[in-house]
This record gives C-alpha cells, sequence and structure tokens, in this order.
C-alpha cells in the first residue's frame, strides 16, 4: 500500500530492529529483569531531581520575578502569557509535592495580594491549565503542606479557590460564540478583543472540563462546567464522518480552517481531557465519546507503533511525522488500561530519545531524522509522564533507566548558572535562552513522582484525612487517592469534588445533607446501598473511614444512564433555571479486591453498560448533530519543504495564497464540495489575518457585561491594580489586535509555524 511505503527499504530494516527490540525489552523485563533499583537508588534520583528543580526556582526567584518566564542564558525575565508571574503560579504545587511546605506556605501568602484586573490580552487555553489549574491544585494542596491560613469552609472555600473563579469569570467572554466554542484570546478586563480571529485550534476548546468542573463542583456556580461540557460537545457535533476531528476550527461558523487530524500539536488535551473528565466528574458519556475516537485514532493514524497526520474527511497520509507533544499519549493509553499498547508506542518513542539525548519537537518517521526547523527541545514533560504513568501500572525497571536517562540529559545539556534553557537544536545541543513554565510544573514533577513511589499522590485510596468544613456541613475524607493531573499536571482531588457538591442547590444534587459523599456522620444511607463497612483508619486522629460496598450491576447501569444524562444537560442555557428540578449524581464506587473504595469511577468493562453508552452517544449525536457535515479540503496545513513526502499525493504545491485584504473567506475553492464552500490552508489563514479587517460583531461590543453581571457571573472586584502592558503586542506587527491562538505551550508567534508551516 502506498500509506505503508515508508516501512519498506531503506527503512525497513530500521522497523524490523525496532520490533525486536521491543519483543525483546518485553522478555529481559519479564523474565531476567534489568538493572535493580533499591530505595536508597531512587532516593538518591529523587533528590537530584529536587535539587535541579530547586536550582531552576531560585534562579527564577532572583532573576525572573515578577515576569512570566526567566530567560536561563541573559539571568533575566521576560512577559510570555500575560505578566502575572505565571512560572510562581504554575509552579506553586510542586513545591508541596516535593514537601518544602515553608515556601508553599510564603508563596501562597504572596499570591493573596495577586490582582488579575489588568488590560492585557491572554491565550484562554494556557491561562486555563496553567493559571486556573495551578491555583486550584494549589488550593487543594493546602491542607496536606499545613498552610494556617485556611479559613473555615475549606475545601468548598479559600483565597485560592476564589482567585481561581476570578481568572475564569474573567475567561467567560471567550464561550459567547454562535457554537459554544471559545474563542482563543480575551483581555482579562474587556473581554474578547477587537478583531480577534474566530479560528482556535480544537485542543484550545476541548481543554477546559477538568478545570472548569472543578470549579463547578467546589463554588457551586454549574456555569464553568455548563460551558466546558457544551464546548466538548460542539466539537463532537463537528467530527467528521470518519469520527477524525481536524486541527483549527472557525468557531463561529463551525467550519474547519485546518483539516489534518492527528493525536499532536493543536489536539492532544482534547482526547486527554475526554478520559480524565470522565473519571474526575463522573461522566462515563464523556468515556464513550473517547472511546468513539480513538477507534478511529486506530483506523486511520496509527501505523505499526507510530501514529501520523492524516485527513480528517478521507484519512489519507497528510504527514508522516512523530510530534514530541504526542509522546504523552502511551501515559493516557496506560490510565485508560490498555498497558501493553502503551509499552509498545513508548519504545518507539524512546528510541528517538536516544538517538538524540532529547525528542525534537518533529521527527520524520520515513527518513529517521529530525524534522527541518524544528529540531529544538523545549524542555517538554509528555515522555516522562508516560514514563511516570507506565511505571506506577507495571513495576518496569526499565521504565526507572529511562527516567534515569533523562535525568542526565538535562542535567548534562540543559543546565546553565541561572536554570535550565531550551535546547535549539537536538542534533547539536544547543542552548535557547528560554525556561518555559512548564519545566517546574510538569517535567520536574513527573520525575521526581517516578522515583518518589510512597509520594502522597499515589495514595491508592486506603487512607485519607477526615476533615471538618464547617459547623453546617460536617466533615468528609479528603487526601484519599486518585488524583486527577490536568494537562499542565496540576493534581485534582476528586473526593474534595465529592466533599462540596452534594449540598450545592445546582446541577450536581437535590440531596438535603451534609456537603460530600463520604462522612463519618450526619449522613443516611440510601436504598441502593447495603450497609458500611470500616476497612481502615486514619494515621493522623486514629478514627475509621468508611467504605461504601459495590452496588448491583442494574444498579450500576442505572448509574452510568442517569449520569450520561445529567451530562447533556449543558447543551442548553449556560445558566440553569433555580426553578426546574435537580438531579441526583449517583454514588460511584469503585472495588479493589474485595474492599470497595467510595468516590472513584468505576471502571467500564461491563459489556451491557458498554453497549447502552455506545448506543446513548449514537443517538444523541443524531439529535443533536447541526454542523457535522460541514467539510473542509484535504489540503495539509503543513510546508511541503519540510519533509520530503514519497507519496506522490502529497508532492503537489500549495494553492497560491490569497491577496492582502482578502481575509481568511478568500480561501481555496474544492470542486468535490457542496456549493463550491470556500476553504483556507492555515498558511493562508495566518497571512491574511494580519491584513483583514476587524468585524466588529467579533469584538468587545458582543459582550454584555451588565448582563453577565446580573447572572452573578462576574463579580467586581474593589481591590484595583495598576495596568501592566503585556509584551505580547510587541512582537505583532502593527496590527497588533490580530493574532492567532497560543494552543499547547508555545508562545502564538511560535503558533504561526504550527505543525512545520512557515510564513
Amino acid at each position: 500500500m502506498r500509506l505503508l511505503k515508508f516501512r519498506r527499504d531503506p527503512h525497513g530494516k530500521l522497523y524490523a530492529l525496532m520490533v525486536l527490540g521491543f519483543f525483546s525489552w518485553t522478555l529481559i523485563s519479564s523474565v531476567v529483569g534489568l538493572r535493580k533499583y533499591s530505595e536508597n537508588d531512587l532516593r538518591r534520583l529523587r533528590e537530584r531531581v529536587r535539587r535541579m528543580f530547586e536550582h531552576a526556582y531560585d534562579g527564577y526567584l532572583r532573576h525572573g520575578v515578577p515576569y512570566d518566564e526567566l530567560r536561563p542564558l541573559s539571568c533575566d525575565g521576560i512577559d510570555t502569557w500575560g505578566s502575572y508571574s505565571l512560572t510562581l503560579i504554575d509552579a506553586l504545587d510542586t513545591l508541596a509535592v516535593m514537601g518544602n511546605y515553608t515556601e508553599f506556605g510564603r508563596v501562597v501568602t504572596l499570591l493573596s495580594k495577586q490582582s488579575f484586573d489588568a488590560d492585557i490580552n491572554v491565550s484562554v487555553f494556557e491561562t486555563n491549565i496553567r493559571i486556573i489549574g495551578g491555583l486550584l491544585a494549589a488550593h487543594l494542596l493546602s491542607h496536606q503542606a499545613g498552610v494556617e491560613s485556611l479559613e473555615r469552609g475549606w475545601p468548598c472555600s479559600g483565597p485560592l479557590l476564589r482567585m481561581a473563579e476570578d481568572v475564569a469569570q474573567r475567561l467567560l467572554p471567550a464561550f459567547e460564540t454562535s457554537t459554544g466554542m471559545p474563542y482563543g484570546t480575551v483581555n482579562l478586563r474587556h473581554g474578547v478583543p477587537y478583531g480577534e480571529t474566530s479560528v482556535t485550534c480544537t485542543a484550545g476548546i476541548g481543554t477546559f472540563v477538568l478545570e472548569f468542573g472543578t470549579l463547578s463542583r467546589l463554588t457551586g456556580n454549574p456555569i464553568y462546567e455548563n460551558v466546558a461540557t457544551k464546548a466538548l460537545l460542539a466539537l463532537y457535533e463537528h467530527r467528521s464522518q470518519l469520527g477524525l476531528y481536524g486541527n483549527h476550527i472557525d468557531v463561529q461558523t463551525g467550519r474547519w480552517i485546518a483539516q489534518d487530524a492527528g493525536i499532536g500539536a493543536g489536539v492532544d488535551s482534547y482526547y486527554e481531557y475526554l478520559v480524565k473528565g470522565s473519571i474526575l466528574l463522573e461522566k462515563p458519556a464523556l468515556m464513550a465519546t473517547f472511546l468513539e475516537g480513538k477507534d478511529a485514532v486506530d483506523r486511520y493514524l496509527k501505523r505499526d507503533d507510530w501514529y501520523v497526520w492524516v485527513s480528517m474527511t478521507k484519512g489519507q497520509l497528510t504527514l508522516p511525522v512523530f510530534q514530541s507533544l504526542e509522546a504523552y499519549w502511551p501515559g493516557l493509553l496506560s490510565l485508560f488500561g490498555s498497558t501493553t499498547e502503551a509499552l509498545r508506542v513508548l519504545y518507539s518513542y524512546q528510541t528517538v530519545w536516544r538517538q538524540y539525548g532529547f525528542l525534537p519537537e518533529f521527527y520524520n518517521i520515513p527518513t529517521g531524522e529530525a524534522g527541518t526547523n524544528r529540531e529544538d527541545y523545549p524542555l517538554r514533560p509528555e515522555l516522562i509522564e508516560s514514563v511516570m504513568y507506565l511505571y506506577r501500572a507495571t513495576s518496569d525497571p526499565f521504565l526507572l533507566e529511562l527516567g534515569e536517562n533523562i535525568l542526565e540529559s538535562i542535567e548534562h545539556s540543559a543546565k546553565t548558572a541561572c536554570g535550565y534553557a531550551t535546547i535549539r537544536n537536538v542534533n547539536n545541543h544547543q542552548q535557547h535562552d528560554r525556561m518555559e513554565s512548564f519545566f517546574l510544573a510538569e517535567t520536574t514533577k513527573y520525575l521526581y513522582l517516578l522515583f518518589d513511589t510512597n509520594n502522597f499522590i499515589h495514595n491508592d485510596g486506603r487512607m485519607g484525612s477526615i476533615v471538618k468544613t464547617d459547623e453546617l456541613h460536617g466533615e468528609c475524607v479528603l487526601g484519599a487517592g486518585g488524583y486527577i493531573f490536568n494537562t499542565e499536571a496540576h493534581p485534582i482531588d476528586p473526593m474534595a469534588l465529592r466533599c462540596c457538591e452534594a449540598k450545592r442547590t445546582n446541577i450536581f444534587s437535590n440531596n438535603i445533607q451534609p456537603r460530600g459523599q463520604v462522612y463519618r456522620s450526619n449522613r443516611k444511607a440510601r436504598a441502593e446501598e447495603e450497609k458500611m463497612m470500616r476497612v481502615s483508619t486514619d494515621l493522623s486522629m486514629d478514627e475509621p473511614i468508611s467504605r461504601i460496598n459495590e452496588l448491583s450491576r442494574n444498579q450500576r447501569r442505572e448509574t452510568y444512564s442517569q449520569v450520561a444524562k445529567d451530562a447533556d444537560k449543558a447543551t442548553g442555557s449556560i445558566i440553569v433555571n433555580k426553578d426546574e428540578p435537580k438531579t441526583e449524581v449517583p454514588i460511584v464506587i469503585v472495588t479493589v479486591g474485595k474492599e470497595t473504595l467510595a468516590g472513584s469511577s468505576p471502571p467500564i468493562n461491563d459489556r451491557e453498560a458498554g453497549e447502552q453508552l455506545t448506543e446513548f452517544a449514537t443517538k444523541k449525536s443524531k439529535e443533536i448533530h447541526v454542523q457535522s457535515k460541514h467539510q473542509c479540503s484535504e489540503q495539509s496545513i503543513m510546508d511541503a519543504e519540510m519533509i520530503k513526502m514519497e507519496s506522490e499525493s502529497l508532492n503537489a504545491p500549495f494553492t497560491p495564497q490569497p491577496k492582502p485584504g482578502d481575509g481568511v473567506g478568500a480561501g481555496i475553492v474544492n470542486n468535490d464540495l457542496p456549493n463550491n464552500a470556500p476553504v483556507t490552508t492555515l498558511l493562508q489563514f495566518v497571512q491574511g489575518i494580519f491584513s483583514q479587517k476587524p468585524q466588529l460583531k467579533y469584538g468587545w461590543s458582543m459582550v454584555n457585561e451588565e448582563r453577565i453581571r446580573s447572572m452573578n457571573v462576574i463579580k467586581s472586584t474593589k481591590s484595583t491594580s495598576k495596568t501592566n502592558n503585556s509584551s505580547l503586542p510587541l512582537l505583532l506587527p502593527n496590527n497588533s489586535a490580530n493574532y492567532l491562538l497560543t494552543c499547547r505551550a508555545q508562545h502564538y508567534t511560535e503558533r504561526l509555524t504550527l505543525l512545520g508551516e512557515f510564513i
């Protein structure tokens, strides 16, 4: 077949060696074992990771604060994402994970004076995963860190939680579109900027349900979870007939601007949040959506143990490359439960690391070389993230060895006098003067957790802490394990959500009972529950923690169906009518051996329940499928000169670019499409975006602030702060109001070269 042409000579031998290597690794690991790591070895490695973090963190405090990031070669700071001391917030929960509670408390006190009321334009996506995610994780870890400033009612209230909600409220105007899918940029004070592009990447639409869902469950305000779920459903409506998702879409028209489907840049965290959202929020419908998407990925994208990019409408190969951002996939497969498949994929990725000592942003699979002009490695965490997840699942010592090699590479080639620098070129390990915040938030955290097997994050649910919320709402159990990481590695405790949601008078529950699903007192057993049994104790208070016995199969099936129906309520108004009847969210349990643990999502392995969910998703798709038939051309958004394609169909040059002033609308006409609907490549879109005239209806005028205030969405703040001017417009042409959405962990000016397309 033409699609598998790159597997034959001269690279067939390389493929055969990789397959042989994988099976050899599996055989050796299972029979004779690899290097043995003692407790002293693990302690030595995690201390090295701790010193790595402290060196970078101290460098930021000395030279970077109050800017967003440290420049490790220049030893100074720079604003990149919004001028709000990003690295300090992003790294906060890593301090708690590594046990530095003194510094954690000091930073929490400093952040209490932080204000986000600034006239700056920020990425909706990055602000959500880094700022909101970081504040929520720090809020939930405050008790673990012993912060003295905890107020009564925690975890359902607190200063960090209020800060996270304030930021979320400033992002809400981005969701006021005809489709419910958000804009990519907002001004923290004024809403959607005048003339802002309506084109957003898939990940920038589908990566909100964890943070916004957590906010809604903790605060009782359903609007955050509603808008996030509505955006997810809108994406699902616009999938292709093959079940694939493109890269960039117009959130006003629902028209796909970039059609290339993959699991990497611009798409990645959408799949991630389907799985994690299903677990955290107990929404099996999200898992059903992921299963449908994974079937399409396996059918059209998977080539042996690699994943390529294809046309979302025809499934034809468009780019046979591996992107470093795709390295999260084995970890997601592990979390999903497909461990063997995850190990095979990880082995392919680690061969690239061993080839260069790092993962280049692009790796050409047929040629076995780093992509031209994409040879950099910005200290990304995705590979070590997958290694950590798979080690937790398999305890394979090979993964510890791989983690140690990653640690050695970063220490040897990226360390500077002030911190750790991005690798500009993996071929010669030349350094670049930037250290992104995710190095402290993710890379060092996952490395540390790999070597710290007894960290509280790894709690399997056998222990927990009994916390008094307040006199009205009583006590609940927290820290019982099952932490869910957002895509920026900020851990969220599911038990905290259960603790706060039951008493809330909103879409989550209609129970008149103390807040929380697991209580030691003031809780009546429901009809479907059996008698409570005590199986473990809290070490600090020596008091028993209750577990809930497993529901019957029929009761579990009813639970799946009810939760799935609840998930669909978000397709309506973002404000829930207080007079409409509320639906109770049932307790969901998971069985571990002979014990049953409360507060976890049940494994979706019941065949009948799975069939019911699939039937439900299919039926619902037919009911709400409005604009999914919008088709785009199969033009690749890649630069043909970057990769030497072996398929003749990939050698055709790009269609001539639109004339200045034509904007996005003057795209290519594909005669295969109905009505010759105009489309455009991402390259043409980017070139036209700086010349098109702003459209007033997409500007600030569309945001009715008074109406939002009347809905109690935006709370006025008494505190004022000096206006901070973002450094972003300085990097743009004169039309600085128009700039492209920032997707995953790259500055928007770098996103102009998304997937290798250069201006």
